[in-house]
C-alpha cells in the first residue's frame, strides 16, 4: 500500500491535469490584456481599464501555479487531508523564492507526511472526527512548514535562481544548443514519459517568468503530425508513394490533432515505422526547437497549438521556426521512408474490396 502510494509518476500527473487549466486560462488572459494594450494594475485606487485587468487577473492566475502543484500532489498521495497542507507548501514555495520546484517537491513531502500521520497517528476515541480535519492538517503544516522555510527550501531556491540564471544568460550557440536538446526530448516518443519531463519543466519555467522553452514545447509538439504531412504531400507532388491506404487515413486524423497540439495522432505511424519516423521527429523537432530558441520566441501559454501562436512573442518568428521543423522532418521522412511493399498495397485494396462485397441474406 505505501509502496503504491509512492509512485512518483503518478502523483506528477495528477498535479499536471490540475495545472493545466489553470495555467493555460492564466496565459491566454495575459495575452489577450497584453494584446489590447493591458498592464499590471500597480495601485487599485488609480483608475485601470479592462485590459489592465485581465493582465492582472492572469498574473494573480500564475501566482496560484505552485499552491495547486503542491496541493493536487499531496491530494493525489493522501486524498482530502492533504489538500490544504500542499496548498500551505506551495504559499511557502512562493514567498521564498523556490517556486514551481519547492511546490513540487513540498506536495510530495507533506503529502507522504500526511499519509503517515493518517495511518500511524492513534488518538483518543473522541478525537478520531477531528482527525482529518483538523489534527493531521494542523500538525504536518506546523512540521513540514517549518522545515520548508529553514531546510528543504534553501537548496531548492539556491538551484531554481542558478537554472534561472543559466538560462537568461545563454547567448548565441547556447540558446541553439539548448533549443535544439530540448525540441529533440519533445519530439521523442509523442507525449510520452520524455516528452513529459520536457514539458514539466518547461511549465516549471514559465512559473519563474521564463517564457522560451514553453514555446519550444508547444512549437515542437505540432511538428511530428505536420511534417507527416508535408511528406505525405511530397510523396504525391514527385509521385512516389511513401505511405499505404490506411496510413494516409491516419495522416489525415493526425494533421488537424496536430493544429490542437496534440501529437499522439502520429502513434499508429510510429508503431508501424518507428525508426524513421522517431529519427525524423527528433530532427525535425531539433531545428524548430533550435531556431525558436535563437530567434528567442517566448509563450506565456502552455497549451493552445496553433491558437496561441500569434500570442507568442516574436511571433512571425514562431511561425517560421515551426515551417522549418516541419519542413525538415518531412524532407527527410520522404528521403528514408521506404515505398509500401506491393503486397502492402494489394492488401488494403482487397480489404476495401471485400468489404464493399459484403451482401446480406
Amino acid at each position: 500500500m505505501m509502496l503504491k502510494k509512492m509512485q512518483l509518476k503518478k502523483h506528477a500527473l495528477t498535479a499536471i491535469s490540475y495545472m493545466l487549466p489553470l495555467v493555460v486560462t492564466a496565459g491566454l488572459l495575459i495575452a489577450i490584456g497584453n494584446l489590447t494594450g493591458g498592464k499590471v494594475i500597480a495601485d487599485y485606487s488609480q483608475s485601470y481599464n479592462i485590459p489592465d485587468a485581465l493582465v492582472s487577473l492572469g498574473v494573480l492566475g500564475m501566482g496560484l501555479l505552485s499552491p495547486v502543484i503542491a496541493g493536487a500532489i499531496a491530494y493525489s498521495i493522501a486524498d482530502r487531508p492533504g489538500i490544504a497542507p500542499g496548498l500551505f507548501m506551495g504559499l511557502i514555495a512562493n514567498s521564498i523564492g523556490a517556486g514551481f520546484l519547492g511546490g513540487m517537491l513540498g506536495g510530495f513531502i507533506v503529502g507522504w507526511f500526511v499519509l503517515v500521520l493518517k495511518t500511524h497517528l492513534h488518538v483518543p476515541k473522541w478525537a478520531e472526527g477531528l482527525m482529518p480535519m483538523l489534527i493531521v492538517p494542523l500538525v504536518s503544516t506546523v512540521i513540514i512548514g517549518v522545515l520548508m522555510y529553514f531546510v528543504i527550501g534553501v537548496p531548492i531556491v539556491w538551484a531554481t535562481k542558478a537554472l534561472t540564471s543559466f538560462l537568461t544568460g545563454m547567448q548565441g550557440s547556447g540558446k541553439l544548443v539548448f533549443g535544439g536538446i530540448m525540441g529533440i526530448m519533445v519530439g521523442f516518443d509523442f507525449g510520452g514519459p520524455v516528452n513529459k519531463v520536457a514539458s514539466l519543466f518547461a511549465d516549471g519555467m514559465l512559473l519563474e517568468g521564463i517564457y522560451q522553452p514553453e514555446a519550444v514545447k508547444v512549437l515542437c509538439s505540432m511538428v511530428p503530425p505536420f511534417g507527416v504531412t508535408i511528406a505525405l504531400v511530397l510523396s504525391k507532388l514527385f509521385r512516389k508513394p511513401k505511405f499505404n491506404k490506411e496510413e494516409e487515413d491516419n495522416i489525415g486524423i493526425a494533421f488537424p490533432m496536430g493544429i490542437c497540439m496534440i501529437t499522439e495522432g502520429v502513434i499508429p505511424l510510429a508503431a508501424v515505422d518507428p525508426l524513421r519516423i522517431i529519427s525524423s521527429s527528433m530532427v525535425g523537432c531539433m531545428v524548430c526547437g533550435a531556431f525558436s530558441m535563437m530567434f528567442d520566441v517566448g509563450s506565456r501559454v502552455p497549451s493552445g497549438g496553433m491558437f496561441i501562436v500569434p500570442t507568442m512573442t516574436n511571433a512571425p518568428f514562431a511561425f517560421l521556426s515551426l515551417l522549418s521543423g516541419s519542413l525538415a522532418m518531412g524532407i527527410l521522412l520522404f528521403a528514408i521512408r521506404k515505398e509500401p511493399s506491393q503486397e502492402m498495397l494489394e492488401e488494403v485494396e482487397e480489404e476495401e474490396l471485400n468489404l464493399s462485397e459484403i451482401t446480406f441474406h
